[in-house]
């Protein structure tokens, strides 16, 4: 064999040789994932808190902003852009009812016009009252001192049962929750927490409740051996409204209702 069929031999292994190696050893190619786009949302900028605003803050220039938000989510209660160009001015200079996280949409059931009155009865909803009761600085009557503005609380009714004590001739004394889930507007002065504080303490407590409801309260702490204590509700089970678990009747004092059937408070 000459040096010429030696060179082609040699080629012709090599080009075998690739060969084989391309269509029995290399992997097969990966295939390229196909991109679909997805459907278009149509959006509406609605205004949202740019920053974090607490509770009883005036909305002015530089605290809110406009974000594309999708249209099916936008609710009659959102501000949006497409409801007029002036809709941004018209929400400046009105008090929020509660605070606002940044990126928060601002909504219009959550801000309340600053009026010639005080801040309370700006931002205390329609047909509701404040009513303030009494607890010690310590906290030992609200839950020491871990309540704030915006929790839930039972309000608990601690007083004298006169025919109890006179049957077993010692002090006894009976507990009575009175409201259920009552939201707590303020702590002494405080509507928020400010500065961090985690704990916010003070003379008293102001609650949200209606006109009856606020009766009932009144009436229990001018009860001369009666004294109220607040219970600080969790998180879970403060949806729903306020229950009322006594009935105001005037000069005789106030009815618990326990299971549909009244009976006569401890006096």
């Amino acid at each position: 064999m000459n040096r010429t069929q030696i060179i082609v031999a040699g080629v012709t292994v090599a080009a075998f040789g690739a060969a084989y190696f391309l269509f029995n050893g290399a992997p097969p190619p990966t295939p390229q994932p196909v991109v679909q786009a997805g459907p278009k949302v149509e959006t509406d900028d609605v205004l949202i808190a740019a920053q974090d605003i607490p509770v009883g803050a005036q909305i002015a220039d530089g605290v809110t902003a406009w974000q594309p938000w999708p249209k099916p989510a936008v609710s009659e209660f959102m501000i949006a852009k497409s409801a007029g160009p002036d809709a941004m001015a018209e929400v400046n200079g009105l008090l929020t009812r509660i605070s606002f996280l940044r990126g928060e949409p601002i909504r219009r059931d959550k801000l309340v016009k600053a009026g010639a009155g005080g801040f309370m009865s700006a931002i205390l909803p329609e047909g509701m009252r404040a009513v303030a009761i009494k607890i010690d600085n310590s906290g030992d009557s609200s839950a020491g001192g871990f309540i704030l503005p915006n929790d839930r609380v039972d309000v608990i009714r601690i007083a004298r049962d006169d025919d109890a004590t006179k049957a077993k001739g010692v002090e006894v004394d009976r507990a009575q929750t009175i409201l259920s889930n009552v939201r707590v507007l303020a702590i002494g002065q405080n509507v928020q927490e400010e500065n961090g504080k985690k704990v916010v303490t003070g003379a008293n407590a102001t609650l949200e409740l209606d006109e009856r409801q606020a009766e009932i309260v009144v009436l229990a702490q001018h009860e001369g051996n009666a004294n109220l204590h607040l219970a600080l509700r969790s998180l879970v089970d403060s949806a729903g409204p306020v229950e009322t678990n006594v009935e105001s009747s005037g000069a005789k004092g106030l009815t618990v209702v326990r299971f549909g059937s009244p009976m006569q408070a401890v006096r």
